[in-house]
């Protein structure tokens, strides 16, 4: 039984920050990489970030690397996608994953959760 389960998604005004959160139940966490996607209506899954296994290294998309920050916590089983400066068009159901490695801010996705929705607007 694998489970991932987002939380900390919300509405915000643009420039707004968000801290996204990743619970993961029925592996090992820490021996997973750990992306974050998003989706927003009527257009492709979209890579955002990458943590690689035992906090080997990070990486973001180029239109988010300034702002978001990908984190783990391999001894609660969570990881974290702290988002600063959104923007409207970030508006999307952002959903986490575990993976078997980061290709740079993509990972190669086994599990996903379900997704929480972020909505940025005045």
């Amino acid at each position: 039984q694998f489970a991932l389960v987002e939380s900390g998604g919300g509405s915000v005004q643009p420039g707004g920050s968000l801290r996204l959160s990743c619970a993961t139940s029925g592996f090992t966490m820490n021996t997973y990489a750990m992306g974050w996607f998003r989706q927003a209506p009527g257009r492709e899954r979209e890579g955002v970030s990458c943590i690689s296994s035992r906090y080997t290294g990070t990486y973001a998309n180029d239109s988010v690397e300034s702002r978001f920050a990908i984190s783990r916590d391999n001894a609660k089983n969570t990881v974290y996608l702290q988002m600063n400066g959104l923007k409207p068009e970030e508006t999307a159901v952002y959903y986490c994953a575990s993976c078997s490695g980061c290709s740079g801010y993509k990972c190669d996705e086994r599990y996903w959760g379900r997704g929480t929705q972020v909505t940025v607007s005045s």
